[in-house]
């Protein structure tokens, strides 16, 4: 199986995303190449990856309401790699193999889209990835109107 590279494109510009990518790759890659035995193994690790990885992201999104459905993106996967993983342990392996040839694909447009749209948002209103806080003062869009005053688009 070929391996996942981090390279350059994947790249967004919060270096703190850009550190727990490299870590999805290298997990990924231990995924990919484990063998049947070590398998179910793997995906425990690669999911706890993700766990993690996408609760970070989840957080920053929820502190900065950034809006979308990055968040339901990832509770899908999280939930498809949960699933496949209780048919992995039942000794069903076909699926997690076809996980394990889709994960680079779906990483690639994941990373390059959502996570890059963010990272642009994160950067635009100064935000620290290092603490998981914007800028002091820094409010969402709207927050300041008034109480029965909804903002508009204008």
């Amino acid at each position: 199986m070929a391996e996942l590279q981090m390279r350059a494109d994947l790249e967004v510009g919060v270096a703190r995303m850009d550190a727990v990518h490299a870590e999805f790759v290298n997990c990924y890659n231990a995924l990919a190449q484990a063998p049947e035995s070590g398998f179910v193994a793997a995906l425990d690790d690669f999911i706890a990856h993700c766990e993690s990885h996408f609760a970070m992201e989840n957080e920053w999104m929820a502190t900065t309401a950034f809006p979308g459905c990055h968040r339901a993106e990832h509770d899908r996967v999280l939930q498809v790699m949960r699933d496949i993983r209780a048919r992995a342990q039942r000794g069903d392996f076909a699926l997690g193999r076809q996980l394990v040839r889709e994960i680079p694909e779906w990483f690639e447009t994941h990373a390059t889209g959502m996570d890059a749209a963010l990272a642009y948002f994160l950067n635009s209103i100064g935000f620290d990835a290092q603490t998981g806080r914007p800028p002091e003062g820094w409010k969402p869009a709207g927050e300041d109107a008034d109480a029965g005053e909804k903002p508009r688009c204008t």
